[in-house]
């Protein structure tokens, strides 16, 4: 029966749901909600919580949460169907007649099932009898014991054509074709697909075998043959072991994703109850959220190999886009060549829940990987590494999630290779005239301050120009990266605006174009709100960039000219100073050009500066 989402959304509203869960579970007023011992696992402190007005439950101790049609499925164990029956009978509701096409479809899946629940028993049949001799020495050699092997409902297909078709032949061709069991191609007769292969049933959340897993016994290929896509089994949906994992996933609060059949196998061979797999491709979406649904920070565990190493770095970048505060990833990684079910034989439980334990985050993991990826000698090499990291914190869709990794990475790089930073020079206090001994060179008198320079800071640029050209970074942020080095060399005496330049650049370093929008977000987030309002309002000066009406390039280029001689003005003094004092030393026509150079180079870019503030272009610095 197919239901709309706005009757499913009009029957939740109408069902008070601690009303629901009251029946069966003695709640307990707390605040606006109502809490609970958890009734899916024994606790004796109640950790289970019932939220009317979200109308939700949550259990904090195993991790079950659901709405009313959930609380009766698990609770109850009714189907979907008949959890919206009872609901709709008790809310007064009537539910929509079924729809032809949909109950034809649900009686076919009906008959489907009946069919891969046969072929389980056959498969388990013909395990445990004569032909299955050799399969049950390969599941000893396993170390899979009878009792797993039967909680895990593994057979064993003969190496026939025909075996399985004619034990089931009263289901018809068309079913067993359908179900995948048998192969129809054309101008031959059907025969079955799965021979002389152990058999492992594939089952969803309900425990109903949907499809198959067939390892061969000898050296052939394919290692594995899973059934194919049919009406019951949806690949990229399911995965392995997800009825027994559900349940303990709840009790641990923990869910493990591994790589196979026999890696879930051997966990559980461990006592590690949460374990699930794909089917024999890499994590998909659809899976991911069906982990995250067992566990918000699900642990993925892969082979020590290359290989798997190379598939938990591409489920790391699938789940990039996903993740949200609260809903992440781990990596247990394995010793090298090595996967769970080596691991459990070596070690046993411990070894297992050692590695779990040491499991590492997944901005760890994409930072090994990327930073692994090439050798880093060049800065060229660095560079790559610097806009692959971008890249990927760029493809999160949570704002504040993506601005924390971007903040990580960039951590990680300077960490890693340091920030290239001129120091601040400092400026000598002013010595009063000296008389010249003789024979000592002469040596020019330091110059005294002017009262244009009296509000100047230690950079000795006026603290309005730079909170003049910090506001035109607010406005143009895409500067930050074209010119990040000369701004990250500014001399700023303002912990504000030091504060700001630093959270600016985080913000830049995403791999995407910044927006003044998102950076003033950023930057109020940060609880720099109040600077950014002086700064929007910085109008003393006449620069272009922060006029309202500004042309946008002339905009960009005058503030990129500004940079340029904020940066420009303490080094070029720095410089003058030193080859004044050389000049003191030792007196030569090269050292009187270099003294002159810098001068005219330092008083073209103050006054560049000067002219900028005052409307110009600055006339190039």
């Amino acid at each position: 029966m197919s239901l709309s989402p706005q009757f499913l959304d009009e029957l939740r509203a109408r069902v008070t749901l601690s009303t629901l869960i009251g029946k069966s579970v003695k709640l307990t007023k707390a605040g606006r909600e109502y809490k609970a011992c958890c009734p899916f696992h024994n606790e004796k402190s109640p950790s289970f919580y019932v939220n009317d007005d979200k109308a939700f439950y949550h259990c904090f101790g195993c991790g079950a949460h659901g709405d009313a049609i959930r609380f009766l499925t698990e609770a109850k164990g009714l189907s979907f169907i008949d959890a919206v029956k009872e609901l709709a009978d008790g809310a007064g509701m009537e539910v929509p007649a079924p729809d032809p096409r949909a109950a034809q479809r649900n009686e076919q899946q009906a008959g489907l099932h009946d069919v891969m629940t046969a072929a389980a028993a056959w498969f388990e049949e013909q395990l445990a009898g004569i032909d299955g001799t050799q399969a049950r020495a390969y599941l000893e050699r396993r170390g899979i014991s009878a009792q797993l092997a039967k909680a895990f409902g593994i057979g064993f297909a003969p190496d026939s054509r025909g075996r399985l078709k004619a034990a089931l032949k009263s289901y018809g061709e068309g079913k067993l074709i359908e179900t995948g069991l048998l192969i129809l191609v054309e101008d031959k007769e059907p025969y079955d697909r799965f021979r002389g292969r152990v058999m492992i049933p594939i089952r969803d959340q309900r425990g109903r075998t949907i499809a198959f897993g067939g390892r061969i016994l000898d050296s052939g290929e394919p290692k594995y043959l899973n059934s194919p896509e049919t009406p019951l089994f949806d690949k990229g949906r399911t995965l392995f072991n997800i009825d027994r994992a559900g349940p303990a996933a709840r009790k641990a609060n923990r869910v493990i994703a591994v790589e196979g059949y026999m890696d879930v196998i051997a966990l559980t061979k461990a006592g590690i109850d949460e374990a699930v797999a794909p089917l024999g491709t890499a994590l998909t979406e659809q899976q991911l959220e069906r982990l995250w649904w067992m566990a918000e920070v699900p642990i993925l565990c892969f082979d020590g190999d290359k290989a798997g190493q190379k598939a938990a770095v591409r489920a790391a970048q699938r789940a990039l886009p996903m993740i949200a505060p609260g809903r992440t990833l781990r990596f247990a990684l394995l010793p090298g060549g090595q996967d769970p079910d080596d691991l459990v034989k070596s070690g046993g439980s411990s070894a297992v829940e050692k590695v779990l334990g040491e499991a590492i985050s997944l901005d760890e993991l994409l930072w090994r990987a990327e930073h692994e990826a090439q050798p880093l000698g060049t800065p060229e090499a660095r560079a790559g590494l610097r806009k692959r990291l971008g890249d990927l914190a760029a493809t999160i869709q949570d704002g504040d999630v993506r601005y924390q990794y971007q903040m990580e990475f960039r951590r990680r790089f300077d960490e890693q290779f340091g920030q290239a930073r001129r120091q601040p020079y400092e400026r000598r206090p002013f010595q009063p005239r000296q008389q010249r001994r003789p024979g000592q060179p002469w040596k020019p008198e330091p110059e005294p301050p002017l009262r244009a320079t009296h509000a100047v800071n230690q950079s000795g640029i006026e603290p309005r120009m730079m909170r003049a050209a910090m506001a035109g970074l607010l406005r143009y942020p895409a500067l930050l990266a074209e010119k990040n080095e000369l701004i990250g060399s500014l001399r700023i005496d303002d912990e504000a605006l030091v504060s700001l330049r630093t959270i600016a650049f985080d913000a830049s370093f995403s791999g995407v174009p910044l927006e003044k929008e998102s950076l003033e977000t950023i930057l109020r987030e940060a609880g720099l709100g109040s600077l950014v309002e002086e700064l929007k309002a910085t109008n003393t000066l006449a620069f272009s960039f922060l006029r309202g009406n500004a042309e946008y390039n002339r905009a960009v280029h005058d503030l990129s000219a500004t940079i340029d001689a904020l940066a420009a003005i303490p080094s070029l003094d720095a410089a003058l100073r030193e080859a004044t004092d050389r000049l003191g030393m030792e007196t030569s026509e090269a050292q009187w050009s270099e003294q002159q150079r810098l001068r005219e180079a330092l008083a073209d870019a103050r006054r560049a500066l000067t002219d900028l503030a005052q409307g110009g272009d600055g006339g190039g610095v």
